[in-house]
C-alpha cells in the first residue's frame, strides 16, 4: 500500500548544518545529525489544527525527494476521523504490516501536544504529553542510517529538538 501526500505542499529539506528547530513550516523534512543511536531523543512540540484530518511523522534513511525514501524506520499516521494511530515501516521499498493498538488517543483538535521519541537498542519508544503511547521494534537495525525526520498534515510545529 502506497501513501500519497498532497502535491501542492512539498517538503523542502533543511540543510544538514541547521538544527531541526530552525524552520518549522509543515510539511517539514529535516536532517538528524549523525542519525539515530541508543540514548538519542527527538522532541516534537506542536498544535493540532482545529479541523484535522491526518498527521504524519516519519523517520527515514536519507532525505530522498518529495516523499520518504525506500527505507522508512517508522511512519506514524494519526487519523482523527477514526481516532487511530497507525504505524508501520518500509524496508527496501516493501511496507510491513500496520500496527494500530494504542492505550489512548492523545491528540485533541486545536490543542498543543508534546511528542518524545526515544531510541533504544531494540526499539523506538513514543510518548505523548508524558504518557507512553507505544513501542516500535526496529526494522532497520543500522540506526545511524535513520537520519531524516518528516512531519506532514494537520499540525503546526512550535519546537523540534
Amino acid at each position: 500500500m502506497e501513501r500519497t501526500f498532497p502535491e501542492d505542499k512539498k517538503a523542502k529539506p533543511s540543510p544538514a548544518s541547521e538544527s531541526l528547530s530552525k524552520n518549522l513550516s509543515v510539511p517539514f523534512r529535516g536532517h538528524i545529525a549523525e542519525g539515530l543511536c541508543p540514548g538519542k531523543k527527538l522532541l516534537l512540540v506542536g498544535v493540532v489544527d482545529p479541523k484535522p484530518d491526518r498527521v504524519y511523522v516519519a523517520l527515514s534513511c536519507g532525505v530522498g525527494s518529495e516523499r520518504p525514501p525506500e527505507d522508512v524506520a517508522v511512519e506514524l499516521c494519526v487519523r482523527f476521523k477514526d481516532r487511530q494511530v497507525q504505524r508501520r515501516a518500509c524496508v527496501g521499498g516493501v511496507w510491513g504490516s500496520s500496527q494500530l493498538d494504542v492505550p489512548f488517543f492523545p491528540f485533541i483538535r486545536g490543542q498543543p501536544f508534546r511528542m518524545e521519541i526515544y531510541c533504544e537498542h531494540g526499539r523506538l519508544r513514543f510518548f505523548v504529553d508524558g504518557e507512553k503511547l507505544f513501542d516500535f521494534s526496529h526494522k532497520i537495525t543500522c540506526l545511524p542510517r535513520i537520519d531524516t525526520l518528516w512531519v506532514r498534515g494537520s499540525v503546526t510545529l512550535t519546537k523540534l529538538a
